[in-house]
């Protein structure tokens, strides 16, 4: 089993949270983005310019290393839709996927892609005078002046539209908690393990499972350049990058299979 996290996504060029050398960060919560159209306003503006970006990004080596190793569950915090994309199979988004939009009145699930474009109409050359901004790896982007940006609402209902991500301050659906709860019982079960990779595990979302996973007698490795929350749970730590550990784990584990 595996839990990923933003470290993984770095390679492809899209920068984490927690990283060394990482800026601090302060992302919208969901109590701010439901205050009112203002914070909305601010929101869309910079996500707008983000996800015309992140949506360019590729799969990188690490992506295509766990779609190869075929976990019995990937569990990933990241949003970016990437491993989705390298082919991997047995998949939970955590904190769902940008590529989606929610109403936030008639709960419709929507293309990102789709709004982008009615964004891009509504707002003409906003993109181009914003061409420089620097991209967060939830696709928000840094930038002060919105105030002239023009938000579009659902077009079903005129309710009030939202990345179909969980926000600081939401809660992770239930169903998906219980899926991975149940998936790391099972490891105790069959003598499997738990690997880390390119996670600080600062929330709860993520550490949690390492925590449960540790209590059980579970071996958890642990695989991200700097310390993170689940240290002290780690049977392994390893201070290396994510794409070079997981394709030298595919090499290892495909030669072991060809001695075989």
């Amino acid at each position: 089993m595996v839990l990923t996290g933003a470290g993984l996504s770095t390679d492809s060029g899209i920068p984490d949270y927690r990283g060394p050398g990482s800026p601090v960060r302060a992302p919208m919560t969901y109590q701010e983005f439901v205050s009112g159209p203002a914070a909305q306003q601010r929101y869309w503006a910079r996500s707008h310019l983000g996800w015309g970006r992140m949506r360019r990004a590729e799969p990188n080596a690490g992506h295509a290393s766990l779609a190869r190793l075929d976990p019995e569950l990937l569990i990933t915090q990241n949003v970016d839709g990437l491993h989705e994309r390298a082919g991997s199979r047995r998949l939970v988004a955590l904190h769902g996927r940008i590529a989606e939009v929610v109403c936030l009145a008639c709960r419709a699930v929507t293309s990102r892609a789709a709004l982008h474009e009615r964004l891009v109409a509504l707002n003409p050359g906003f993109e181009q005078r914003w061409a420089e901004v620097e991209v967060r790896p939830d696709g928000d982007v840094e930038l002060d002046d919105t105030s002239d940006f023009v938000v579009a609402d659902c077009t079903g209902c005129a309710g009030v539209l939202k990345p179909h991500v969980v926000f600081f301050g939401e809660n992770v659906p239930k169903p998906r908690v219980e899926r991975c709860y149940a998936a790391v019982d099972a490891l105790a079960d069959t003598g499997g393990a738990l690997l880390v990779a390119g996670s600080s595990l600062t929330v709860m979302s993520g550490l949690r499972f390492v925590r449960h996973a540790a209590k059980a007698g579970t071996p958890v490795v642990v695989v991200n350049r700097g310390a993170t929350r689940g240290d002290e749970h780690a049977t392994v730590k390893v201070e290396t990058g994510c794409s070079e550990f997981l394709s030298a784990l595919v090499e290892a584990r495909e030669a072991s299979a060809v001695r075989a």
